[in-house]
């Protein structure tokens, strides 16, 4: 036996036995008498929720590409490549380019705040950022109108004297979309760094790391797979809103539309092939998000379990190395 695979000894055992544990305690879930349940109400729940998810999410689903390919091909990439269509996408990757950024940092920054410092008004800080949760989009998109429109603004006096524009026009979509989407990446990141304490940025402190040190060396790789989920979350919703960038888009066919906004109005047009068309690449968008967010669950499972075996005790080596 090689000293390889006397390393590896290790990690296998604490892989088993963290295997062996959920399996323990599944089988002590279900042996308590209060939890367990006949085969027909299992079946019965398993066949509710199959119904359900048939009929109200891939029933749906499928009516999208069924209506966008009805006409065939030809139709369905002249709808998605139309002059308004490719400025509808290029203005919605626009402010998702710039807002998912911008939510990263600021994220990032609240989520390292509060998680790792005590301080004056940080549950007030906290609530916050739940505030675009609990505020419906369309009120958002009012608010900024109220605040940023060119007639009745409280800047719009100032900002026509210098001829800027910011409702109607791109800046305010992507301020709209930078409101609705800025919880995402920090909610994500507050409990898993709480979890997580604050015992490896005080032992780089007291070996001399400085504060970007920190950060990248010890901070951002135990929050890799939290960070990388809900930017994706994040970009998902940048990309789908509707009402609040509804309200400052204006509407303006070719200039202000991001993908949502022209679809409905090729729907209310009754060009109900070209409006599915261009839904099916929002639809589109949502499986490949689906994909990725699957495969970032998946790898930071396998994290949590590599992190939970090499927790375990080594095993005695039982033989001699040759």
């Amino acid at each position: 036996m090689d000293g390889q695979t006397h390393r590896e000894e290790p990690l296998m055992a604490g892989a088993v036995a963290v295997f062996r544990g959920r399996e323990d305690h599944a089988r002590r879930f279900e042996s308590r008498a209060a939890l367990r349940e006949a085969p027909w109400v299992k079946a019965l729940v398993l066949f509710l929720s199959l119904t359900f998810f048939a009929f109200f999410l891939l029933l749906p689903l499928a009516a999208v590409f069924v209506e966008a390919f009805r006409k065939g091909m030809e139709a369905y990439w002249a709808a998605i490549s139309e002059p308004d269509a490719l400025s509808s996408i290029k203005l919605t990757l626009i402010a998702a380019a710039i807002s998912v950024p911008l939510n990263l940092v600021f994220g990032v920054a609240a989520a390292w705040c509060i998680a790792k410092f005590e301080f004056r008004g940080k549950q007030f800080l906290t609530t916050l950022i739940d505030l675009p949760f609990s505020v419906s989009p369309v009120i958002a998109g009012l608010v900024f109108v109220l605040v940023f429109g060119t007639h009745q603004g409280w800047m719009g006096a100032w900002l026509q004297a210098h001829d800027l524009r910011i409702v109607f026009a791109v800046p305010g979509i992507v301020l709209a979309t930078i409101f609705v989407t800025f919880p995402f990446i920090a909610r994500e990141l507050i409990p898993l760094m709480q979890s997580q304490g604050r015992e490896e940025e005080e032992a780089a402190v007291v070996l001399g790391a400085n504060g970007w040190q920190i950060f990248f060396r010890v901070t951002l790789p135990n929050i890799k797979w939290g960070l990388l989920y809900g930017v994706i979350l994040c970009n998902a919703r940048a990309m789908g809103e509707f009402g609040a960038v509804s309200v400052v888009s204006g509407h303006i066919r070719g200039q202000t539309n991001t993908v949502p906004l022209h679809v409905e109005i090729l729907y209310n047009e009754y060009n109900f092939s070209a409006s599915f068309a261009v839904a099916s690449l929002l639809a589109l968008l949502a499986l490949v998000t689906l994909a990725i967010k699957t495969w970032v669950e998946w790898k930071a499972g396998e994290a949590r379990s590599a992190s939970a075996g090499s927790a375990q005790p080594a095993p005695e080596p039982t033989g001699t190395s040759s």
